[in-house]
């Protein structure tokens, strides 16, 4: 069984979640933006334990945790992201800041 597709249906609901763009996600956990997409969109072939370490711990979250049955509701960023005017200002949806 692959978990590929749970990690990415996470990391959406975990983005979504904080208002992040898959943009500020990568730049958040400190992967490029392609990388971060294709762990997103599911396409990623394998992921190393470190990888899905890396990907949980910006949520305060352990590995463990991203992969467990039910996400758990009480994540926090374990930094904030720079804001830019420009690109909230551009923002529409339910998911743009200040709503």
């Amino acid at each position: 069984m692959s978990l590929i597709p749970l990690i990415a249906e996470r990391l959406r609901k975990l983005r979504l979640r904080h208002g992040l763009t898959q943009e500020e996600a990568a730049e958040t956990i400190g992967v490029s933006m392609r990388f971060y997409q294709t762990l997103e969109s599911g396409t990623k072939k394998q992921l190393w334990l470190e990888t899905v370490e890396k990907l949980a711990r910006p949520y305060g979250l352990e590995a463990w945790q991203l992969l467990a049955p039910k996400l758990p509701e009480d994540t926090e960023l374990s930094h904030t992201v720079a804001e830019s005017s420009v690109h909230y200002r551009s923002r529409k949806g339910p998911y743009r800041k200040g709503r």
